[in-house]
Parts: C-alpha cells; structure tokens; sequence
C-alpha cells in the first residue's frame, strides 16, 4: 500500500480465527495498528491462534468470542472500531446445501448485522467484506447468500445517509492452503486409499496464495470509494493436473509407485460448477480493469460519472467475463511452484 490507513486504528475482523481473517490479522500487525478485535464463534480456534498471537496489556491483540447472527454482541464488539473485515461466513458448499437457513442466518443475516452496527457506530471509517467467486452465477447456497450480501454492501452507501462509512466486497477464488483445502483431502487419499477422487476431470479453479489475497484485499481498502466489488486477479489451476502433481510429490512416501496411483471420478456434486466465474457479462460495462484486478463500480455512480460514460463510449472496459472458461491454466511444472511451499511442508512431516 501507497498510504498506511491502518496506523493506529482498531480494527475488528470477524471470522478472525478463520483462514483468511487470520490472514488479515498476521499482516495487519505489521502495519502498527492500535487494537485488532478477533471475532469469532469458535473457542477452540481462538485459543490455539491465542498460542500464536497472545492478547494481553502490552499486545494489540483482543479476542473477543461472538456471533454475527448475535446483534446485540456485535454492536458491542464494533464500539470504537475504526476499520471492519468481515470475513465471518458457512462457507463450505455441501454444508450450505444440506442447512441453508443455517447459511441465511450466518451470511445474510450477519452481513445485515454487520452494516447495521457500522452505521450506528460513529466511529467505523471502512467496511470490507470478503466475498467468494461463488457469488457469480450461483448455482449453490453458499453462493447464492454471497452474492446478496455483496449487493447489500452496496446498498448500505445508499443508505448510510450522513453516516461516514465506505463500504465496499472483495472477490476472489481459492486460498492455498485454507481450511478445508483439497491438497490435504489428496494427500489422506492416497495414505489411506492408494487413490484419488475427482468430481470431474474437467474441472478448474482460481488459485492464488494467502499473503496475496490479504495484500490484495488491504489495496483494495484503501482505494475503495463505496459501493465497488474488487476482483482480484489470480491463476487457473486444472484440478486433475493438480492432483498429478500431487501424486507425483506425495506418492513416493507411502511406497506407492506414481504409475498406481488411480484417478477416480466420483460425480459433481450438488451447487457445484465445473468452470469459476470471477465476472459476469452484465458486469463488463461498469468493469475498470488494473494490473492486478478489475474494479466492478456499482450502477448509481456510472449514471452520474462522465469519466465512466467515456470510457463506456470507447469501449475501455474488459471484452469478456473472467473465468476460467477462457483463462489457459498453468502447466505442471508452474502449479508444482505454485503450491510448493504446501506440498513440501506435507512431504518433509512424513518423511
């Protein structure tokens, strides 16, 4: 970032003891913040990221234990904030499925939560929610509620009236090495089992690293104005060539020969897509493309912004959606450096 905004500020993260609010929290102690309040639901996860990140007198760190579908609790965790993440979600598809007024009240309601107690909190400067690709063209729960919360983000600077808060989603694809990720599934597989399960053999997903994701997520905060959806660009990744490379680095410390490692198509499952979509075809015309993301701007600043109605009239804008339908993904060999910090950390504690 150009500008430190987070200097001196309290800032709440919900979700905090998840994979990307831990993320957010890791990074933002270096850029010297007053307090950064951990919330989340889970006690467990608070008390093994307390052994890494000890809240005390003379650290910057609180945890706060809490619910966003919990108003009452979370208008308390915002008094005095400055800066909110929101990255307390369900988040898991198949779960979202089989629960989905669990996902509403979790996603939905809690992002509503969120907004609310930002706009009676005096003192909240920036909100930014952590959105998912599965928001685009939902075909699943989870993304469905996604996409929602996403334009109740925008909605709230329409909302605010005086109220001062910028509002504004980050959307993005999968986090190497997030909870749940798949190169753990793989690798209990082909321990247990002596072979790998894939939905389809045509599958492919956006990819990027955490510390990207976070540095990605903070620029976006401080360029945000209201109101935008940063889409933040990152590589395809074909999941069966994915799962080759797994095989070809794991395979061996479990005295299986590659060769016999088996690829089992098991079926897609229920909400799931075989391509990821990043952008949308309606979205294109109010899509500002940078270097290293496009910048959807919601549709009540295009009307009034003649810079916009240039740039629509010239046809500046991005010529396609961005998915994975029409990203070339990476070779082998550029998916081994990709997850090789993952795969060497899973192969030195075996061997």
């Amino acid at each position: 970032m150009k500008k430190n905004i987070f200097r001196n500020k309290t800032i709440l993260v919900t979700g905090g003891t998840g994979t990307i609010g831990s993320g957010i929290v890791r990074e933002l102690l270096k850029y010297h913040p007053k307090i950064i309040r951990i919330y989340s639901i889970d006690e467990n996860a608070q008390h093994l990221m307390g052994q890494k990140f000890p809240q005390g007198k003379n650290t910057k760190i609180r945890y706060l234990i809490g619910d966003v579908r919990d108003f009452d609790r979370l208008k308390r965790a915002v008094e005095g904030v400055e800066i909110i993440f929101h990255a307390a979600a369900l988040k898991h598809i198949d779960i979202c499925e089989y629960d989905p007024t669990e996902a509403i009240k979790t996603n939905i309601t809690g992002t509503q939560n969120v907004i609310m107690a930002a706009l009676e909190e005096k003192s909240v400067e920036r909100v930014v929610f952590i959105s998912t690709d599965k928001a685009v063209n939902p075909t699943s729960v989870m993304g469905a509620t996604k996409l929602l919360c996403e334009k109740m983000i925008a909605w709230a600077m329409f909302y605010r009236g005086k109220s001062k808060p910028i509002f504004s989603s980050v959307r993005f694809g999968n986090v190497i090495n997030s909870r749940g990720s798949i190169i753990p599934l793989f690798k209990k597989q082909i321990q247990k089992k002596g072979f790998v399960t894939i939905t389809h053999p045509e599958m492919k997903r956006f990819f990027m690293s955490l510390s990207g994701a976070v540095n990605l997520i903070f620029k976006a905060s401080e360029i945000a104005k209201g109101g935008e959806v940063f889409v933040l660009k990152m590589p395809c990744v074909k999941i069966s060539d994915l799962i080759e490379v797994v095989i070809n680095k794991l395979a061996s410390i479990y005295h299986y020969n590659p060769l016999d490692i088996k690829i089992k198509t098991i079926g897609v499952r229920g909400g799931e897509k075989i391509d990821e979509d990043l952008l949308t075809t309606e979205e294109l015309t109010r899509t500002i493309e940078t270097e290293k993301m496009f910048i959807i701007l919601p549709k009540k600043r295009i009307t009034n912004n003649k810079n916009l109605q240039k740039m629509i009239s010239r046809n500046q804008f991005p010529k396609r959606e961005y998915s994975t339908k029409y990203e070339n993904p990476l070779k082998k060999e550029e998916i081994e450096e990709l997850f090789q910090e993952e795969l060497s950390a899973m192969k030195n504690t075996e061997e």
